[in-house]
């Protein structure tokens, strides 16, 4: 679709039901422009607040997936699924937690042909004491990655 020069994109604020805005919040969970979904950093709370109360605290492992949930949430709610999901920014409280990120995210994307990209960085700490993770997600609805091409079958000419 061609857009006269100088149009700009409509952009949609997207929100899941499995999700809270607080109504004093200045972001949004998710917005959509054009085909892309983005997304600002999401935790685990409230569930990890719930788990810590009870004396069973969330690790990684548990919070990562708690975590893509909510993006793929929103990524539905845009109208897409969990193939278009392709990058992550996951931030950690310590690098040692990076193996249970890493098995969450294999956990997630079973049976995808390419994973999305990510990057991994470790902070001093999150907003509340007991989170340990707290990712950034960004989805396109025109693409899949669980039918990506592989790069044998596919081969980029470097130029």
């Amino acid at each position: 679709m061609n857009r006269p020069e100088g149009a700009l994109i409509a952009a949609r604020r997207i929100q899941a039901s499995s999700l809270s805005e607080l109504a004093q919040a200045t972001w949004s969970n998710a917005l959509l422009i054009g085909n892309e979904v983005v997304m600002s950093g999401i935790t685990a709370h409230p569930a990890t607040r719930q788990a810590a109360e009870a004396g069973t605290p969330l690790g990684a492992y548990e919070q990562t997936l708690v975590v893509l949930r909510k993006a793929l949430a929103l990524v539905e709610a845009a109208g897409g699924h969990i193939g278009n999901l392709y990058r992550l920014t996951v931030y950690v409280t310590a690098i040692d937690h990076k193996d249970e990120v890493s098995r969450a995210r294999r956990d997630f994307f079973t049976g995808f042909a390419a994973y999305p990209t990510s990057t991994l960085v470790a902070v001093s700490g999150l907003v509340f004491p007991e989170l340990v993770v707290e990712i950034e997600a960004s989805a396109r609805l025109d693409i899949d990655l669980r039918t990506a091409v592989s790069p044998a079958a596919s081969p980029i000419e470097k130029g």
